[in-house]
């Protein structure tokens, strides 16, 4: 059970999931119709400006972890609290494709800094007991960014688009405020005898399992470009359900993200963090590809739900699956190189997708794609497990050789 003590770690955990993905990449969804219908952007320019965000993901992912041993890690979290809010208070007036793009850019590099760090503070700072409630909790900030993305862009879209990025700006500080608030009361690391106790008992398959699901949750980041880079323009202009309906659906996409790490908390209570990610996998192959068959209003809606809770879902299963193999004190590094695994996938299938739109134009074979992807990530965190249990532990080869050499 979550108690009092955890506040500040979920603080923490929330706020950077909130301004990292929730606000710096899900707000940019039903931000991209408008761009184009206001000629501010093409469509194909559009749509690689989502991906230039998938593009610094990448490069922020990779630095995360060195950025936050070399300084502190509360100004690590700030600075990029405040880079962006710049991305967005500098764009709020129409300028050029490579001003954008820059700022785009650096948002997603900020993103994926506060998704790798954050997370794994307060990963650390929880006793073993409570890690799988707060584990998956401090991921609700994904789904909570593409609430109020849901919610609030449209209205003031309304007012314009300037009034739009420069609210979204104002959102990312008071996220800081909060946030590095949190960092300042986080308690220390709890140590205990048995910490990382998959880790620590040293099975020679580890490795390898930890290989495959990080190469699973790669496989992931082409099943969530879809929707969360096209979805609202495939509803609104592809299929012309206008612009309305489609914000309707990042509502319900947005209420789901929200839903999705409580879901799989309880799962991961219930079935454990291996069989929990196998669900989830399989839950968003399945819902990832089902506008392919249906577009209907209950079609759309479940497709929308379950992707959206999938999304924060499968990155708080495989956050905790790293955990349960390598412990919590390995974990930032792993999983800020599972995140740049994650980020590769994601950046490359951006660009890839985006120019598959516009030489096929339509979104319609993208959701196949990414559908078939999940499906692999499926086999390959069954394969984990199987590699994780098939070898003896190195700790008991390594007391057998010394028995033998005395």
């Amino acid at each position: 059970m979550i108690n009092s003590k955890d506040l500040p770690a979920l603080v923490t955990g929330v706020m950077a999931t909130l301004a990292g993905i929730g606000i710096a990449r899900f707000a940019y969804t039903p931000l991209l119709p408008a761009l184009i219908q206001e000629g501010w952007f093409t469509a194909s320019q559009g749509a690689y400006l989502g991906a230039a965000n998938l593009l610094g993901y990448f490069i922020g992912a990779l630095s995360a972890h060195a950025l936050s041993e070399r300084f502190p890690v509360r100004a690590v979290l700030a600075a990029s609290f405040v880079a962006i809010a710049l991305s967005f208070f500098l764009c709020a007036g129409a300028g050029s494709f490579s001003w954008f793009f820059f700022w785009r850019l650096v948002s997603g590099i900020a993103g994926a800094i506060l998704m790798v760090v954050g997370p794994s503070m307060a990963l650390s700072a929880t006793p073993p007991e409570r890690r799988a409630g707060v584990g998956a909790l401090v991921f609700t900030g994904i789904g909570l960014g593409a609430l109020l993305s849901a919610s609030v862009v449209p209205m003031l879209l309304e007012l314009s688009l300037t009034a739009t990025w420069g609210a979204l700006g104002l959102l990312c500080i008071l996220a800081g405020l909060v946030g590095v608030r949190g960092v300042v009361r986080l308690a220390s690391p709890p140590v205990t005898g048995n910490e990382g106790a998959a880790s620590q008992k040293g099975y020679a398959g580890v490795k390898v399992a930890v290989l495959l699901v990080i190469g699973a949750y790669a496989l992931d980041a082409i099943g969530f470009v879809p929707h969360t880079v096209f979805w609202v323009d495939y509803l609104a202009r592809e299929n012309a359900l206008g612009n309305q309906a489609a914000s309707l659906q990042w509502g319900i996409f947005g209420l789901g993200a929200v839903c999705g790490p409580l879901m799989v908390g309880a799962l991961a209570r219930q079935v454990g963090w291996h069989h929990g990610l196998t669900i989830a996998f399989l839950a968003k192959a399945a819902a990832v590809s089902l506008p392919v068959f249906s577009l209907a209003l209950v079609s759309r809606s479940v497709s929308s739900f379950v992707v959206g809770a999938m999304i924060p879902g499968i990155v708080a299963l495989t956050s905790g699956r790293l955990a349960e193999l390598v412990g919590p004190t390995a974990h930032k590094k792993l999983w800020g190189q599972a995140t740049a695994a994650f980020a590769a996938a994601q950046a490359l299938s951006g660009y890839a997708m985006s120019w598959l739109y516009v030489a096929w134009g339509t979104y319609s074979p993208l959701f196949v794609v990414s559908g078939l992807m999940l499906v692999g990530g499926f086999f390959l965190v069954l394969l984990s497990r199987g590699m994780e249990q098939r070898h003896i532990p190195l700790t008991t080869v390594s007391l057998t050789t010394k028995k033998r050499r005395q």
